[in-house]
């Protein structure tokens, strides 16, 4: 019973803190004159986000950093981002880090450095937090704001409880949180999604905010198909958590290997459902089959090592990690949600699977395996697809977008 009337006064809270956040925005955007912003000078931008993939987010920040609307892109993140031109990587102090914990003091450093360095737009990755931080400071310092909606609906959907590890701890949905979060987004100048499915949604809820649909862009030449001999039939790469559904995955092993006795697959990839599903695949007997890689940092190596690049999610916006895989020419078999439909054609370059069973995955699956010339069209076609999403095709939509801010 108390658990029960201490989450329903965190749901209270929130739904104050969001209102406060909404109006106090909105007051902010009314008083504070924006910055005029000539169309052809270069714009300097900082933004924010939690990250846990080098991969993700340098296909997002390399093909911004590369247009020539974009002066200079700070970030302000606690995840260790590689060295690129014009992008400067600033991390929280070690102290404030320490007495804060990492998301506040990421938080209050972009506070920070967005009011002493006035950038002229400011984003976060992300709705909770990063996006409705970045939509305050942009208020405050006159400021465009964007907000890149990697996560799709489920950033909102039943009060983004699956879309944040803080609004998770709510744990059962709640509507007013979601409607007042979808809200929130008409806050923006620019709303960047990943694919088409989303800008449907939040349309359809009466956002009204500009959409721009620019998902991650790939450096082709990093991913070449190599043609050597797979050690890995299946192959899945993400965060360890509930909406992967990666005991859907070993169970689909689990089938596949009464009829192949030798498939092996390899997971890529951590998080806090690691252990359970280690002792799943012990429980299933499927431990010999199944390899458990943890994170890795040369994930086209691992992809060159399989065959087919597998995905049982409840819900996905448009997969980085599909895009990769797609580049080295991996057939695909995903779940057919979200933008997953954009990215895999069925009976192309893949298959999507809607009757998400270990039985319709194990079946579209050992299709491929036992044909092998159905498998080099697939993976034929599976390369010649991703090439839209090749870098210097998304530097061209920010080379658009940029200047109309």
């Amino acid at each position: 019973m108390k658990k029960d009337n201490s989450r329903l006064l965190a749901k209270v809270l929130v739904r104050l803190l969001l209102d406060l956040h909404y109006f106090s925005t909105m007051v902010l955007k009314k008083i504070v004159r924006k910055k005029k912003l000539p169309g052809g000078t270069p714009r300097t931008l900082l933004l924010t986000g939690t990250f846990f993939s080098e991969n993700w987010i340098m296909n997002h920040l390399v093909p911004l950093s590369l247009s020539d609307c974009c002066g200079m892109l700070r970030i302000v993140t606690v995840f260790p981002i590689p060295p690129s031109p014009k992008v400067v990587v600033i991390y929280p102090p070690r102290i404030l880090r320490k007495v804060l914990s990492d998301v506040p003091a990421r938080l209050v450093t972009f506070l920070c450095i967005g009011l002493f360095t006035r950038p002229d737009i400011v984003g976060g990755f992300h709705l909770l937090l990063n996006g409705l931080v970045a939509a305050f400071l942009a208020g405050l310092t006159g400021a465009r704001s964007i907000y890149f909606c990697g996560g799709g609906p489920r950033e909102v959907l039943d009060g983004g409880i699956y879309g944040s590890t803080l609004f998770g701890k709510l744990k059962t949905p709640d509507h007013i949180i979601e409607r007042k979060l979808i809200r929130s987004i008409n806050l923006f100048d620019a709303v960047i999604t990943m694919g088409h499915n989303a800008v449907r949604f939040f349309r359809e809820h009466k956002v009204n905010a500009p959409f721009e649909v620019i998902p991650g862009g790939i450096d082709s030449s990093r991913y070449v198909k190599r043609e050597n001999r797979k050690k890995y039939d299946l192959i899945f790469v993400g965060r360890f958590d509930g909406v992967k559904r990666i005991d859907l995955f070993l169970e689909t092993v689990r089938l596949l290997k009464a009829a192949l006795l030798s498939v092996k697959a390899v997971l890529v990839g951590y998080g806090e459902l690691e252990q359970e599903m280690k002792t799943l695949a012990e429980k299933i007997d499927v431990e010999e089959n199944v390899i458990f890689a943890g994170y890795q940092k040369n994930i086209i190596e691992w992809l060159n090592d399989s065959r087919i690049f597998v995905l049982t999610s409840d819900s996905e916006g448009l997969s980085l990690a599909l895009m990769e895989a797609l580049m080295c020419g991996l057939p695909c078999v995903v779940s057919d949600v979200g933008e997953l439909g954009e990215l895999v054609k069925n009976g192309v370059n893949g298959y999507l699977v809607g009757e998400r069973t270990p039985g319709e995955f194990s079946g579209r699956i050992s299709a491929l395996l036992s044909d092998k010339k159905l498998e080099a069209l697939f993976s034929k076609a599976a390369r010649e697809s991703a090439m839209r999403f090749d870098i210097h095709e998304t530097k061209k939509k920010w080379d658009s977008l940029l200047p109309k801010l």
